[in-house]
């Protein structure tokens, strides 16, 4: 078990690595001059000159990604118009904000895990929970009524389902307040209350996918023979579904949770902009729009970080999940 966790520790290093060296590529190894995006407007060709030197635009292109990696780990020195010193973990300073990277992404990467993290909590419990249920129960009234609810859910768009909910609880029903963002160490209840709406509207799309899909992977389990050898030996349904099924079933779910929630919480773009919120998605989006390269950056490496992080969970889910994994 241990040597299949370093494995996958080195795996997930090497990834970032090189998610590291192409972004850095594709922004400062192009023909077009980063400086020109990255300097204010009304930028004179002395002003110009002197962000190409403080970006250390003039060195070797191995230099400035080695300077670029040491500000992630050690910081580094940005120049007077970028605000001195930058402390580890640096990112680069954008112009566009007038700050560096990482005090953009301070505010905004919180709101982005407020929004995801709870609701994929909501979603993977009642989709795998109603799905697994919906196939124990197989041909019942339940059954049909899940199958037409995940049927239902997987139809509408995000911002057709937060509209409503909007449109229902906030406007007409006034019992919650418009989502905004509260810290939960200021204020538990307001964080909750100003964010459910969001996890709502992303639980219901999700949890009609995973409801569909833990049905259909149970009831593949059910029917493998080792399972009918274990109910033909007399063994209780509950038991065998525990002891057997369960488990099985649930592997494949465990993947494909790690990389939806990894690539959610890489941005939420439409469920920020339904629910008025700003988050990492948002920040993308309009650093893409303003030309914010350092920003730009930055969002691809956190995404690519969450990413690999939510990979690297699921490894652990599965030494847990399936014994096997131990021994490889």
């Amino acid at each position: 078990m241990l040597n299949f966790l370093i494995r996958r520790i080195l795996l997930a290093i090497l990834t970032l690595f090189a998610v590291s060296v192409l972004t850095f590529l594709m922004f400062f190894a192009l023909p077009r001059d980063p400086a020109t995006a990255m300097c204010p407007k009304n930028c004179d060709a002395a002003r110009l000159e002197r962000v190409r030197d403080e970006l250390g635009l003039n060195d070797p292109k191995y230099l400035q990604y080695l300077h670029y990696v040491q500000g992630i780990f050690a910081g580094r020195d940005l120049g007077a118009s970028q605000g001195g010193h930058c402390d580890a973990p640096c990112l680069g300073y954008s112009y566009v904000n007038s700050e560096p990277v990482t005090e953009t992404f301070g505010r905004v990467i919180p709101v982005t895990l407020s929004i995801v993290v709870p609701a994929s909590i909501l979603w993977l419990t009642v989709g795998i929970g109603l799905g697994m249920l919906s196939a124990l129960r197989l041909g019942t009234v339940f059954d049909r009524l899940a199958i037409g609810l995940s049927l239902t859910g997987a139809s509408l768009q995000l911002y057709f389902v937060g509209g409503v909910l909007l449109l229902t609880f906030v406007y007409t029903l006034k019992v919650l307040p418009y989502p905004r963002y509260t810290s939960i160490l200021d204020n538990p209840w307001d964080w909750a209350t100003a964010l459910i709406l969001p996890w709502c509207a992303l639980a219901v799309l999700f949890s009609a996918v995973y409801a569909r899909l833990s049905r259909a992977q149970m009831l593949e389990t059910l029917s493998e023979d080792y399972v009918r050898t274990a109910e033909a030996k007399g063994l209780r349904r509950r038991t065998v579904v525990r002891r057997h099924a369960l488990r099985a079933a649930i592997t494949p779910l465990v993947t494909t949770a790690g990389v939806e929630v990894g690539a959610a919480l890489g941005g939420t773009v439409i469920t920020e902009t339904t629910f008025g919120l700003r988050g990492l998605g948002r920040t993308a989006i309009d650093a893409v729009k303003d030309g914010d390269l350092p920003t730009i950056m930055g969002t691809v490496l956190i995404a690519a970080a969450f990413i690999v992080a939510a990979n690297l969970v699921v490894d652990v889910l599965y030494t847990i999940i399936d014994p096997r994994v131990r021994l490889r």
